[in-house]
């Protein structure tokens, strides 16, 4: 940062002048005219920015990531698990069905065994720690829980030390390093970070790990556990399902998703799309209540049941559980998986298959009964079916071999990258990483840089409409408005000038693609 100059514009109370379009238009399709803004400025509404769902959406809104961080949230989701516990899911969680799913996970070794008091352990620019509030260690990113209790302990005692004060710790600042703690009843999660995330982007990520854990166990179970056994060892319980909240916390350092609260999709023609989410559709069953369809880490499309709204944190979720285990390609699993945001109390039950051996198209049959397997499984052969006598259905394996676009085809020189998301949708889209940013390395600095942005454009106190930072090596731009959010590279012999003409040219470019980007038309049963 010292070497980089930082340009903070445009506050939230800011006004801003309105563009004028000389050449192009960003005018939406005919058929969709009367229900989306003519032009998609910077300062459109939500629901008429570029990406915009036009009938329903497929998930519930929510504003950015304050959703995850807000403080209330735990009252409020206590008293709705309570309210719909005896509704949409009566069943509680046993053992059983916990054991059931850690069987269903790959049991591959954890490459994690570090020796806790060396300077390889001590480098890490971050750790996470979760453990109980009785100080037992339940889960490390990095060494061993048995090797850190001792340092859990001392985590745990000043926690309790502020309680008893009356007071919540919430974080400590010293020589570089932030230690974020996140009291989640009965779990303690803690975050040492030496990055220049904020406190409120280090707290996202440890709501993610508590949510992680909540879907292996739910919140019902859990809480019992505690109740009936302060000093339980939880990790009896998580045995053999570490890797899943390793692979989370890959994810938060790599995937744009998680940082924008919001799922990317499989560029495609609407056209197949649309025949794909209809034989999604076709093929429903009383108990189903999400039919999803991935493509690797990108969504094909996702149908519903009309009444009901999947959260994209229960989608991550998914889509970790999926990409963390191999074994689902060996044959049609069924695993039980809590969808926290939905529900803390209890199990949904997951149908998981591939439709091909050897393809990336992932089929997530969700249904509300555990013994639904034979239905779940008939839906896929009824979806296989219908999908192989049409041509969509080799349209979208043949996307599969692109599943990216180049940033090359926005047609502004200097972009080399970028980060744009629907508000309303909940979608995002971005083009593959360019030659300059190949590198596993690379990639983590640049999305290190995107989360500097993010935490200033989402300051708890201060936030910003808009910041453009000059770098050696990247000069980068963000804005925030009701509508959509985004996020810009340049090349370092860009201009401040140039990254603004840039922003209309590439919402222009994604008005013009968003049927092939974006989904448009969610459907339901």
């Amino acid at each position: 940062m010292s070497q980089s100059s930082l340009v903070a514009m445009e506050s939230v109370g800011a006004q801003r002048a309105t563009a004028t379009w000389e050449n192009g238009s960003l005018a939406p399709l005919d058929h969709l005219r009367s229900e989306r803004a003519d032009s998609p400025t910077p300062g459109l509404v939500e629901g008429t920015e570029p990406g915009a769902g036009q009938q329903s959406a497929m998930f519930v809104h929510s504003q950015s990531f304050e959703d995850l961080t807000a403080d209330a949230e735990d009252k409020t989701e206590s008293k709705n698990s309570e309210e719909e516990c005896e509704g949409k899911l009566d069943e509680l969680v046993e053992e059983e069905a916990i054991e059931e799913q850690c069987n269903n996970m790959s049991l591959e070794s954890r490459s994690r065994e570090e020796d806790v008091s060396s300077e390889a352990w001590r480098s890490h620019k971050k750790h996470v720690f979760v453990l109980s509030e009785a100080g037992k260690p339940i889960y490390t990113r990095y060494g061993t829980e048995e090797a850190l209790s001792s340092t859990m302990g001392v985590m745990m005692a000043l926690v309790s030390f502020v309680e008893a004060k009356k007071n919540i710790i919430r974080s400590i600042h010293a020589d570089g390093c932030k230690v974020v703690f996140l009291t989640r009843s009965p779990l303690v999660l803690v975050g040492v970070s030496r990055t220049w995330q904020s406190d409120k982007e280090l707290l996202r990520e440890l709501q993610y790990i508590y949510y992680q854990i909540v879907s292996l166990l739910t919140l019902t179970q859990l809480n019992h556990i505690f109740q009936h056994k302060q000093n339980y060892d939880l990790r009896r319980l998580l045995a053999g399902s570490e890797y899943l909240t390793d692979n989370l916390l890959h994810r938060l350092d790599r995937d744009p998703g998680l940082l924008l609260s919001a799922v990317t999709c499989l560029p495609l023609p609407s056209s197949a799309r649309d025949v794909v989410s209809s034989s999604l559709q076709a093929a429903k069953s009383k108990n189903l209540v999400f039919s999803i369809l991935l493509a690797g880490d990108r969504l094909v499309t996702l149908v519903r049941k009309k009444d009901q709204f999947l959260h994209h944190i229960d989608l991550h979720l998914v889509f970790n559980l999926v990409g963390s285990s191999s074994s689902f390609r060996e044959g049609e699993g069924w695993t039980p998986i809590c969808l926290p945001k939905f529900n803390t109390a209890g199990f949904f039950h997951a149908h998981i298959s591939y439709l091909e051996p050897t393809s990336e198209l992932c089929l997530i049959l969700i249904s509300t009964d555990r013994e639904d397997f034979f239905n779940m499984s008939d839906c896929k052969q009824r979806i296989l079916e219908r999908l192989s006598k049409r041509s969509a259905y080799q349209t979208m394996k043949e996307a599969l071999q692109c599943p990216s676009y180049s940033v090359v085809q926005v047609g502004i020189p200097e972009l080399r990258h970028f980060l744009y998301k629907s508000k309303s949708s909940g979608l995002y889209t971005s083009p593959q990483f360019p030659e300059v940013y190949q590198s596993d390395q690379e990639q983590e600095r640049l999305m290190g840089l995107y989360q500097d942005l993010h935490s200033f454009l989402h300051h708890p106190s201060r936030p910003l409409r808009s910041f453009y930072r000059c770098g050696e090596t990247e000069n980068l731009l963000a804005q925030v408005t009701s509508g959509f959010e985004l996020y810009l590279c340049f090349s370092p012999l860009g201009t401040k000038a140039l990254a603004d003409s840039a922003v209309i040219k590439l919402l222009k470019w994604i008005r013009k693609e968003e049927d092939r980007l974006f989904i448009l038309n969610p459907l339901t049963y």
